[in-house]
């Protein structure tokens, strides 16, 4: 009998031993409760390319603070867990953003003063001239698009690039490739369609143009092009893959899930009685004329009734200038229509707050200029060119294993109704408050930012079997404040 009770003690220490192992090799920085691994993933080098996002452009603009809180950086501390090295950043000079002297590019951060964005105050100190020396391992670079990433001299084009481009016949693709990177993220072409809605649609769609040369600032790149740079960008044998590098993509979001374009709505204009009956009766004779237009077979009734603008008392759609409807410049009449909630008003232009501008009678007695609409029929342009973007980087993706994310689900998910929640957090794409964006309604804030970075860390950890753990939005503010 006592020698029965002394197994079953002897029992009993070795269930206490494996229970106190279990505990032991739980690991509260990695996803699973396990030790922390890179899985097949080497991040002893990590590097990133692309645009504004990848820099960490915040609040119209690029500044220190912004620079540490972009995804990348994020991404770079969470690898540095498993073994990733420094990941150097080419820092502004300050908080307050912008160049000396000023360029319209790259100007001082807003902040919010309670009532709605302001300019922080202070002269900006960096100088575009002083040049960076170092490898370097965060490549974006503001308003770069795909093949800007691949063409040699951009640091003469782009001043950002030139602070820090090697020399000044290098490609971003090139100085990247030099830093030998063993992991690499790339998420490019928003701004291959960005600018041209961020314009108003005042660009031009190149599709069929295979000359990236002749492109305007505020053109939709042509897909093959978009194609073409993508490859180059992911090639094995000069591109990002070279040395059987892995890495993370990402695709590109639809323009209208953002807050530059959903804030303010189609049907802004609210009147009173007296006031819708003073503009019918100023548009009386623009709709005579629609239906002489009509009468004549030059339009057709349903073109004739999209084009008739008329008021009530409460909320009204707006007038714009829609320059794809027919042309009746012959029997004097322009191109005016009243939006549609499938028309995009553009939160600012030129640096001036449409809701600024609305009382003063823009958008009823004046008809909004083209710059501050998107049109339904440039909505489908961006689309189109967005859609095709897309399958070129998820085939990609596919094709050399690479771990991909799917941004447009995401910021489509944030621009939802229910917006997208962690840690208790509940992020949403609504202006200012919302957590997910800036103050420039285009680019994330500090919370948005690290929204990104734990999707591509969810994405990395699908791939190649790592086990990072994603960071904690409460620890993320929404916006940044006036001094810093």
């Amino acid at each position: 009998m006592i020698k029965n009770i002394k197994w079953l003690f002897l029992v009993s220490l070795t269930f206490v031993a494996c229970n106190n192992n279990d505990e032991a090799v739980v690991d509260n920085n990695s996803s699973d409760g396990l030790p922390l691994t890179a899985g097949s993933a080497d991040f002893t080098k990590y590097v990133s390319l692309g645009n504004s996002l990848t820099a960490g452009y915040c609040d119209n603009a690029l500044f220190i603070e912004g620079q540490k809180g972009s995804y990348t950086n994020i991404l770079a501390q969470q690898f540095a867990l498993v073994g990733g090295g420094e990941f150097k950043i080419p820092l502004m000079a300050d908080n307050i953003g912008g160049f000396v002297g000023g360029n319209p590019a790259f100007g001082p951060r807003l902040y919010f003063n309670g009532a709605g964005p302001a300019q922080v105050s202070g002269t900006p100190t960096t100088n575009p001239t002083t040049v960076l020396t170092g490898g370097f391992n965060n490549f974006g670079v503001p308003g770069a698009k795909s093949f800007h990433l691949i063409t040699p001299g951009y640091g003469t084009l782009n001043p950002y690039f030139g602070r820090f481009a090697s020399n000044p016949g290098t490609s971003v693709l090139a100085d990247a490739v030099a830093q030998t990177p063993t992991f690499f993220s790339l998420w490019i072409g928003n701004n291959d369609v960005l600018s041209y809605a961020t314009s108003g649609g005042t660009g031009a769609n190149q599709t069929g143009n295979l000359n990236p040369a002749t492109y305007g600032s505020n053109d939709i790149t042509d897909p093959n092009v978009f194609a073409s740079a993508y490859n180059t960008l992911l090639d094995g044998t000069n591109g990002l893959t070279k040395n059987g590098a892995k890495g993370v993509v990402a695709n590109i979001p639809y323009v209208t899930s953002i807050p530059f374009f959903t804030t303010v709505k189609y049907n802004a204009a609210t009147l009173t009685a007296a006031q819708a009956s003073a503009l019918n009766s100023g548009y009386a004779t623009y709709n005579g004329g629609l239906q002489l237009a009509k009468n004549a077979n030059l339009i057709t009734e349903q073109e004739r009734l999209a084009r008739t603008i008329t008021f009530a008392a409460g909320a009204n759609a707006l007038v714009i200038v829609d320059e794809y409807l027919t042309n009746l410049s012959g029997l004097g009449l322009p191109y005016y229509r009243q939006a549609t909630s499938t028309d995009y008003i553009l939160l600012s232009s030129g640096g001036v707050s449409a809701q600024t501008y609305l009382p003063a009678g823009n958008g009823t007695q004046f008809p909004l200029a083209d710059k501050w609409v998107l049109s339904k029929s440039e909505v489908a342009e961006l689309k189109t060119a967005t859609d095709a973007y897309n399958v070129t980087i998820k085939a990609l993706a596919t094709s050399k294993g690479l771990a991909f994310v799917d941004a447009n689900a995401v910021l489509a998910q944030v621009a939802s109704p229910v917006g997208y929640t962690a840690n208790n957090y509940n992020v949403t794409s609504t202006y200012v408050t919302g957590g997910a964006f800036s103050l420039d309604g285009v680019h994330p804030g500090p919370r948005g930012y690290a929204l990104i970075a734990n999707k591509f860390l969810e994405a990395i950890n699908a791939t190649y079997g790592s086990n990072l753990k994603a960071v904690d939005l409460s620890k993320y503010r929404i916006m940044y404040p006036a001094s810093l």
